[in-house]
């Protein structure tokens, strides 16, 4: 019957025409009139920002009029007005509304239409963005805004497009599909024939993990998929199964920022489904979907932006000041001054540690250096040798190389090296006479390579540059540069709005650091990774990260002089209910004098005795003046007594204590503190750790941290650079351990190390373990010296060694270096130094080094047999004598590890 049904439809939708939402008109309005208005208007409004600023020359003024004018001729005769007023409307509401817009995303911030009518917020004039980049009336295709909203209210302009232009009739999401990729449809196929889970998993393991990966390519790849199958006639049916269903469509989700919009219902155009929040979605992709001709619209969540709108909110209840991120000085030395320092951890876009590596390399002076550092830092120009040309030509290590003169204006801001898509066209431009709108065809041409095109765009090329009079052996070699770093170079359009974000978050954390810093903790509250990396960064900063507070702590991270607070939400246990009903009942009545005061006031239906446990070991009740220990012991009669107090409020009866006033009442109910020791510090973080996530008030390897800096390679989160099976030494404190007996009943171990960031699992097979196993229970520091291990399910260590840290310490150098100041010392003072090396006597090698300040250094001969045993104590001891500490431990060079067969194959 449904074949019947479907042979007798008779579908015919019409492609290749734009179908635009209706956007209502003024009366005596057309879309052209008034989007020619709006540029206008909006033009001079600019004008009068730029005027506050510096004077505005009658000939820049007239440079802007003409590019507009231009833009708006164009945009008319492409038929795209209405577009560009439906985009400037729903962004224009959202910045009414102060939900956070970008100023820019990709091509689009190179039109000055789009700035004028506030679309963009970044000029494209003093940066030399192009609007043919673009839009071209050489090529027709649809303009195409990407706009970034703040992540927490992106859904309230996706609610006024759909209010405004005929509710869900007429606005859809668009769906995608997801296919079943090669490990994935050997597992669903694997669970539907009933191939225990195990197998499956380690066949769907055979198949390597890379892009693009099939299981044809698999089979070629791994031959042991094909000896498993010789060897089990289901794993044979698993993979022919498995070929089959290949590529097919698994499930559907709804793309993350993809919106259409119909001028008539949706259904006239496309079918639709219902999403699972009852939201209207395409059932065609989006490459289908654009296909009808309907009007994509890309809403899409910046976290960065609600980053700046919390810190912005900091900044004015913390400072008073009302910061206006379009007006801030683009040329601040602070904030420049941080950037070539590489202290970018939270800065968007240059965050990543070889980001900040190239950032102290590349020392960035000026806005425009920033855009080329946004443009460079992607595998293409990092390989290709361009970023190193950049920096070394910048710092004047090398000279910029223009074959011809008319190269110089164009590439001079990029220290002659082809960074931007955009140079490229104007390279074409002004050697070759293209129009830019013909230029960024051959722009386009030269990213694709495709061999025909480009020899028609060369002989093009060539004539253009012979009409110049241009050598044309020259002429070939910049034709053939600039197909070289076409493939390389990128949009500056969307590089200089990107980096004017950088520079935004980058001038708040140069002036506001505690505000910025608690706008990115609220921001990445459930990210534990990321909250330990910033916790440990304002600790890098001074800026002090205080413990829970039930009488000032809010839902989030909040500034307190400086000083940032936790928020009560980051305690476990404290639901939102609890959390809710504390801080009204705080607004409503006043602080918490005490524990019973807190107990009595809030509902122990809301709070109960689990989420006050959360609260006095996170530190929330420290404020109080009480030690945590003496809390915790009188909670059960706190809660005890608040839970009688509460049931004779119900009941309507009375104590003798409730004819007293509220303040007798108060003293006669308080509960008398036991005389009991505070937690140890160990314990008290240990606690923090159980109720928050994390360690607040320090961390338990602080004081070794130093030292186990001078011991190990590296700290477990760069432990990622390292290649596999390389050796290491890592530090750090034994989190987890998890005994197991390998298949010849030998114990072995898997342990979780953990150092100030980052943890790793570590495998201690039997060998090791029989010479460490009394290790594991240990709370004090440990170095473990392995082999890395890099696979399908992480990082992992394999250990060798496993030392306390004073042990590792005396293992694992190779040397100790005293550097003296010679106005610090006498000879008494080097009989002290003398006896106090005897007492530390081992077989360390020992030397000495004078400084004499603003003249030199002396290197004193000491016999060959004064060595020494390296330790901390010694380090304690020579400060004590000296005032500070001389000391430089020089550690061991680790050699590599040699195993009888590899750790993989170990049977475990």
């Amino acid at each position: 019957n449904t074949v019947e049904v479907a042979e007798r439809c008779n579908l015919e939708i019409e492609l290749g025409n734009y179908h635009f939402p209706n956007f209502p008109l003024p009366q005596g309005e057309t879309l052209e009139t008034m989007f020619t208005k709006e540029c206008r208007r909006g033009l001079q409004a600019r004008f009068g920002a730029m005027r506050k600023k510096a004077p505005l020359p009658p000939e820049t003024e007239k440079h802007y009029r003409d590019r507009l004018n231009m833009e708006i001729d164009v945009i008319n005769k492409m038929g795209f007005p209405g577009y560009f007023l439906i985009v400037a409307d729903f962004i224009n509401w959202a910045k009414d509304q102060r939900i956070p817009v970008g100023p820019g995303r990709g091509s689009g911030a190179g039109s000055l239409a789009a700035y004028a009518m506030g679309i963009t917020d970044i000029d494209p004039i003093p940066y030399g963005l192009i609007f043919e980049r673009f839009l071209n009336i050489e090529r027709k295709s649809m303009p195409d805004f990407d706009i970034d909203f703040c992540q927490e209210r992106r859904g309230e302009v996706l609610d006024y497009v759909r209010d405004k232009y005929g509710g869900s009739e007429h606005v859809a999401q668009i769906i995608t599909y997801g296919s079943m990729k090669a490990r994935g449809v050997i597992r669903d196929v694997g669970r539907a024939l009933d191939i225990p889970f195990g197998e499956v998993d380690k066949i769907a393991k055979l198949i390597p993990e890379e892009l693009g990966m099939t299981i044809e390519k698999a089979i070629a790849q791994e031959p042991k998929l094909t000896e498993t199958a010789d060897l089990d006639p289901r794993v044979t049916e698993l993979i022919r199964v498995s070929r089959t269903l290949e590529g097919l469509a698994r499930h559907t989700s709804t793309h993350a920022a993809g919106v259409v919009v119909s001028p008539r219902p949706i259904t006239e155009y496309l079918p639709v489904c219902k999403g699972k929040d009852g939201e209207t979605i395409t059932q065609y992709d989006m490459k289908h979907t654009e296909m009808t001709g309907l009007i994509k619209f890309d809403f899409l969540g910046l976290k960065t932006l609600t980053v700046i709108k919390k810190a912005l909110d900091h900044i004015k209840s913390d400072c008073g000041t009302e910061l206006d991120m379009s007006a801030l000085d683009m040329d601040d030395m602070k904030t420049f001054k941080l950037l070539c320092s590489g202290n970018s951890l939270g800065i968007f876009q240059l965050e990543s540690s070889g980001m900040r590596e190239l950032l102290v390399d590349m020392a960035p002076e000026q806005f425009t250096d920033l855009i080329a550092l946004v443009a460079l830092y992607r595998p293409g120009p990092l390989e290709s040798g361009m970023v190193k040309d950049f920096v070394n030509t910048k710092h004047g290590r090398q000279e910029a190389n223009y074959s011809l003169p008319q190269l110089k204006p164009i590439l001079e801001e990029t220290y002659g090296v082809i960074v931007y898509q955009e140079q490229v066209m104007k390279i074409a431009n002004v050697l070759a006479n293209y129009s830019l709108g013909d230029a960024d065809i051959l722009r386009r041409a030269m990213g694709k390579k495709i061999p025909e095109v480009m020899n028609q765009e060369k002989e093009k090329f060539m004539a253009g540059a012979r009409d110049n009079q241009i050598d044309e052996k020259k002429a070939e070699d910049i034709f053939e540069l600039m197909a070289k770093f076409a493939g390389y170079g990128f949009n500056k359009s969307h590089s200089a709005a990107y980096a004017l974000i950088a520079y935004q978050t980058a001038y708040l954390k140069a002036h506001y650091p505690a505000q910025f810093m608690t706008a990115l903790l609220s921001c990445d509250m459930n990210n534990t990774d990321k909250v330990v990396l910033y916790i440990n960064e304002c600790r890098e900063h001074n800026i002090e990260v205080l413990p829970p507070d039930i009488n000032e702590s809010v839902q989030d991270f909040s500034v307190h002089g400086d000083k940032i607070r936790f928020g009560l939400a980051a305690v476990k246990n404290v639901g939102e209910a609890a959390l809710n009903h504390i801080i009204k009942e705080r607004e409503q009545n006043g602080i918490f004098t005490s524990l019973v005061d807190f107990c009595n006031r809030v509902h122990s239906g809301s709070v109960n005795n689990r989420v006050i446990e959360s609260l006095i070991k996170s530190g929330s009740f420290d404020s109080l003046g009480c030690r945590r220990s003496q809390l915790l012991a009188i909670l059960p009669q706190a809660m005890d007594q608040a839970k009688a107090h509460q049931r004779d409020q119900m009941s309507g009866q009375m104590s003798i204590f409730n004819v007293a006033p509220v303040t007798a009442s108060t003293e006669l109910a308080e509960i008398m503190l036991p005389d009991i020791n505070e937690w140890d510090d160990l314990e008290k973080l240990k606690y923090e750790k159980e109720t928050v996530g994390f360690y607040i008030t320090g961390h338990p390897l602080d004081e070794a941290l130093e030292e186990l800096r001078t011991i190990t390679d590296s700290d477990i989160t760069n432990i990622q650079l390292f290649n596999d099976g390389q050796p290491v030494r890592i530090g750090g404190l034994i989190r987890t351990v998890k005994q197991h007996k390998n298949k010849q009943g030998k114990p072995m171990a898997f342990v979780t190390l953990e150092d100030v960031l980052e943890s790793v699992e570590v495998l201690v097979f039997p060998e090791t373990y029989a010479n460490c196993y009394k290790l594991l229970d240990s709370t004090e520091p440990v170095v473990v010296r392995g082999t890395v291990q890099k696979g399908d399910q992480g990082i992992k260590i394999v250990a060798e060694d496993i030392d306390p840290l004073p042990d590792a310490r005396q293992k694992y150098t190779q040397a100790v270096h005293a550097r003296l100041e010679a106005d610090t010392i006498s000879r008494i003072r080097l009989e002290e130094l003398k006896e106090l090396l005897f007492n530390y006597h081992g077989s360390c090698p020992f030397s000495l080094t004078l400084h004499f300040t603003g003249e030199g250094e002396v290197d004193v001969e000491i016999d060959k047999n004064f060595t020494v045993r390296p330790s901390s104590e010694l380090s304690v001891s020579i400060t004590e004598l000296f005032g500070y500490d001389p000391l430089r431990f020089e550690k061991k060079t680790i050699e590599p590890i040699r195993r009888k067969r590899s750790f993989k194959q170990q049977n475990y």
